[in-house]
Parts: C-alpha cells; structure tokens; sequence
C-alpha cells in the first residue's frame, strides 16, 4: 500500500462507521492523519472507533438536520478534509412507483446532507486557507440506472454540487472534487433488490464489484496536497463501466 501523506491533517468522514467510509477513515490514520467520524449509528461509531484506535473519534450527527451540523462542526475544531461519504440508495422502483416520501428522503441524504456539511465546514477551511472535499457520488449519477430514479437522479445532483462549489472555491487552497464508483459490495445492497444487484454487475467489464479498500486509496490521494490541480472534477472508479 502506497503512503500519502496525510501527516498532521484531521479529515470529518460522514457515513464513516462503515463500509466505504470506515475503509476511507483506515486509509488516512495509515496515512498519518486523524478522523472524526460523523454518522447516525452510536454503535456502529463506537465500534468503528474501538477499531480504528486513538487517532479516531465520532459524533452522532442527523446530517439532514442543519443546526446539528454546524454544531458538530463547531465541536470538531480544525477540519481539513471533508469526505461526504453517507448515502443510502432508497430501495428500487420504477420512477411512478416510488413514494414522495422515500424520493424526498433518499435526495436528502445524499445531496442536501453533503450541501449542509459543506456549508458548516467551508468557512472553517476559509480560515485556515486550506482544505480538500471529497464527494462520494455514483456512476449511477452520470448514467442513471433504470429503477433508481431517485438515487441516480441525487448523485448527479452531488456531481453539479461539487462542479459548483469547485468553481466557488478556486485559489482559496481548497479543492473540491467527487468519485463516481460503481457499486461496492457493503451493507448498502441490504436496501436493493437482486435484481438490481446482478443488473450493476452486468455493467461492469471487470466483471466484479470494486472493493471498499480500492475506493478509499483514491478518495484519500484526492485528500491530500498531492492532488493540486484538481478541482471540480469527476473521477471513475467504475471497473470500466464508464466510457466517457
């Protein structure tokens, strides 16, 4: 495993007790850095952070929630990284077979969420004139998967997000860029029919699912000094899916 160098800087890794997140928050402490996970699983944090070691804590934060966001950032001190890794997939269905309910739900944790983080922690990184944030989005985002309207249509949304704040952002030493992987085999395929599952693996020319280890090594070079001419960018992890 290759060492970036991560040496000193703090990363807030939401949906971080798990999963991507949890591989993402192994891979900074093996880079020298400290993590502070953010998620609504009191236990999955305690558990992640029994693991992880003294370099590692967490908070249960309701990220859809906006006071208790900027709350949490308050209490986190020094923010350098940001990895906005929670999401949920929202079950499958056809586009006027979901619920308003679970559409709205499933926009609001992977796209307001990620806008509320960003917005509580940017004027930190301001301050300090540096930071770096990382997206996780999907290639579902750039494709839109049949019977997942909603979570496709939220991820594209995180892609405009990162475009934009890129932008916003430029020559501040912050840098702001997303991934697009296709799907890793976590507890998120407990919300998705097999169908679906075998759907997004036919997809795939690599024919496997990308590991969560394999995600977290690129979010965390995009996390650090060596990624410096990045910004407002997409980049694949799609094992080939994306041709574009």
């Amino acid at each position: 495993m290759n060492r970036i160098d991560l040496e000193g800087r703090t990363a807030v890794i939401t949906g971080g007790a798990r999963g991507i997140g949890l591989a993402t928050a192994e891979r900074v402490i093996a880079s020298g850095g400290s993590v502070v996970i953010w998620d609504v699983d009191g236990n999955a944090i305690d558990a992640a952070v029994a693991e992880l070691g003294d370099k590692a804590s967490g908070r249960v934060v309701e990220l859809t929630d906006a006071a208790a966001v900027d709350e949490a950032a308050g209490a986190a001190g020094r923010i350098d990284i940001l990895v906005n890794n929670a999401g949920i997939t929202g079950g499958n269905g056809k586009t006027w077979e979901l619920s308003p309910e679970i559409w709205r739900k499933t926009v609001e944790v992977n796209l307001v969420a990620p806008f509320l983080t960003s917005r509580a922690v940017v004027p930190l990184m301001l301050a300090n004139g540096y930071g770096r944030i990382v997206n996780v989005a999907s290639i579902a985002g750039k494709e839109g998967n049949p019977n997942a309207s909603h979570y496709s249509a939220s991820k594209a949304g995180l892609i405009g997000l990162t475009k934009s704040l890129g932008k916003e952002l430029a020559g501040t030493g912050i840098l702001v860029n997303c991934i697009t992987p296709a799907a890793a085999r976590t507890a998120i395929f407990d919300q998705m029919s097999q169908e679906h599952i075998d759907y997004m693996l036919s997809k795939i020319p690599l024919a496997r699912f990308v590991e969560p280890a394999e995600v977290a090594a690129m979010i965390v070079w995009l996390a650090s000094e060596d990624c410096s001419f990045s910004t407002g960018a997409v980049f694949d992890i799609s094992g080939g899916r994306a041709v574009y």
